[in-house]
C-alpha cells in the first residue's frame, strides 16, 4: 500500500520527468517504489525479487535499467561499499554530494548532506592541484536504535 508521502513523492518524481522529457515507465516507477519502501539499501537482486512478486516475467536487465536511469535523474544514490541502492532525499531538487551513515548492524541508511563538508574536500583537494568530480562519502557504525538495544 502506497502512503501519502509515498504519492506525493512519485507524483513530484513524475512531474520532474515530464518537465525533463524523460519517461518514468511502470518499471521505474515500480524500482523506485520498492527503493522508497525501505529504510535500508536494496541491492538489485533484492529489488529483482520484491519486483517479481507483481511481475514473475520481470529479469535482471529491466531492474538494472530502472537503476540506471534513476540514478541518472538523480533520484537515487549507490552505496558503494555494498552494491546496494537508497532514495536520494532531496529528489534532485539540486545536484548535491552526499554523506552515508551506513547501520551495520541493522543496515538502514541515513543521507546527510554538509556543503562545509564538501567544500573542505574540495579545498584539500585544489591545494594538490586535484579537482573532484564525484564523492562517495560512506561511513560506517552503528546507529542509535541498535545501539540502545544493545544497552537494554
Amino acid at each position: 500500500m502506497v502512503n501519502i508521502l509515498d504519492q506525493e513523492l512519485i507524483k513530484q518524481t513524475e512531474e520532474i520527468c515530464a518537465a525533463r522529457g524523460v519517461r518514468f515507465t511502470p518499471q521505474r516507477k515500480q524500482v523506485f517504489q520498492l527503493i522508497c519502501a525501505s529504510p535500508k539499501a536494496s541491492s538489485a537482486y533484492e529489488l529483482l525479487e520484491q519486483l517479481q512478486i507483481t511481475e514473475p516475467k520481470a529479469k535482471p536487465p529491466t531492474v538494472y535499467r530502472a537503476l540506471d536511469f534513476l540514478l541518472e535523474q538523480g533520484f537515487i544514490h549507490r552505496v558503494e561499499s555494498t552494491n546496494s541502492f537508497i532514495q536520494c532525499c532531496s529528489c534532485n531538487a539540486h545536484k548535491h554530494y552526499s554523506h552515508l551513515l551506513i547501520c551495520d548492524k541493522c543496515s538502514n541508511v541515513i543521507e546527510l548532506q554538509d556543503d562545509s563538508l564538501v567544500a573542505l574536500l574540495a579545498n584539500n583537494a585544489e591545494k594538490h592541484g586535484f579537482t573532484i568530480t564525484n564523492h562517495v562519502i560512506e561511513s560506517h557504525g552503528i546507529c542509535l536504535s541498535c545501539s540502545s538495544n544493545t544497552e537494554e
